[in-house]
């Protein structure tokens, strides 16, 4: 040991001590990754290259994949995982700021979506992605959720009215936002979502087109369905961690690497929308969208009044809206 250590062997028992001790040096951490579709799906794929890449950072990582959305947040929280993928939505519980890019109305469209992934890539907002002892890794979007309802006569908000809805049950958001406009909401989660639309007890479900070939929704749409072509939220996955577990410039570049991966996310995106059938789209009447999108900025100044979204995202979001299109109303008003 005194060789090894030339300054005492007490000084060198202490130093091996102190190794073992070590969160970071002792151990791989353990990686957990929600996938609907477990070890065969794409997100699980993804995250076998982020290990690969961290491996480079010098950090070694034990991929964990899980099914079950719940069941990967509460191993986080009691520390069985070091670090997590989830969606944005449940995220927001970690760290409101990002956690609000998936609000409601938040964002219209693809290249919106894209300018913000910019925004929050740059290392000036790093401070945004540490909230307490977790810290945000990584973003990437998952796609527009579109309202999928298994009647095209329900086409306009109005007759959303007692229809039963599926909402997740963890989400209080959801839950508010179909009892203001006269729905029923059905308390859900990832693991019997899109089951109760395909199976007919659920008559509306918001979700992204990556889940449509996966979980089958064509057979909750049969023949008399319909997608509307209205994106009402965009979402995202989102990487979080305990911060004090992993390097102090592991974050960084962690989301350095995402954000070069951003780009093959959306041309994923963007071909399983193309490749969904054009019978299954409706279109929304250009006359009724100001209108739906004036209820959904009430909706989401009611929920950050009320402490579910952060203000700082609102008002991030509202200046990528007016940065592709100035010439909306709520452009000129200081409410976001």
């Amino acid at each position: 040991m005194q060789a090894i250590f030339p300054t005492g062997g007490r000084v060198g028992l202490l130093l091996v001590f102190l190794l073992l001790l070590s969160p970071v040096l002792a151990r791989a951490q353990t990686f957990c990754v929600f996938d609907p579709e477990g070890a065969q799906g794409d997100g699980y794929q993804a995250a076998r290259d982020y290990v690969l890449e961290a491996k480079r950072w010098g950090v070694d990582l034990d991929l964990k994949v899980y099914t079950d959305e719940g069941v990967v947040v509460e191993d986080f929280k009691a520390k069985q995982c070091d670090m997590m993928v989830v969606t944005g939505l449940r995220a927001r519980q970690f760290n409101a700021f990002t956690g609000t890019i998936d609000s409601i109305g938040g964002l219209e469209n693809y290249v919106e979506l894209r300018k913000l992934m910019d925004l929050v890539s740059s290392e000036k907002i790093d401070h945004y992605m540490v909230s307490g002892p977790w810290e945000i890794e990584g973003i990437f979007p998952l796609g527009a959720g579109y309202a999928f309802v298994n009647d095209r006569q329900i086409n306009k908000l109005s007759k959303a009215a007692g229809k039963k809805i599926g909402v997740m049950e963890w989400d209080k958001t959801e839950a508010m936002l179909v009892e203001a406009i006269g729905g029923q909401p059905v308390l859900s989660d990832f693991t019997n979502y899109a089951g109760r639309f395909n199976n007919g007890q659920v008559d509306i479900i918001v979700a992204p087109l990556i889940m449509f070939r996966p979980f089958e929704l064509y057979k909750g749409l049969g023949t008399k369905g319909a997608i509307a072509r209205f994106p009402i939220l965009q979402l995202t996955a989102q990487i979080v961690a305990w911060h004090d577990r992993f390097p102090p410039d592991f974050g960084r570049l962690s989301r350095n690497y995402n954000t070069k991966q951003v780009d093959h996310a959306f041309a994923y995106i963007r071909q399983q929308e193309a490749d969904v059938d054009s019978k299954y789209w409706m279109h929304v009447p250009l006359a009724d969208r100001d209108g739906y999108t004036q209820i959904m900025r009430q909706a989401r100044l009611a929920l950050a009044k009320n402490g579910f979204y952060d203000r700082r995202m609102l008002s991030i979001l509202k200046r990528v809206r007016c940065s592709t299109e100035p010439d909306q109303g709520e452009c000129s008003q200081n409410d976001e």
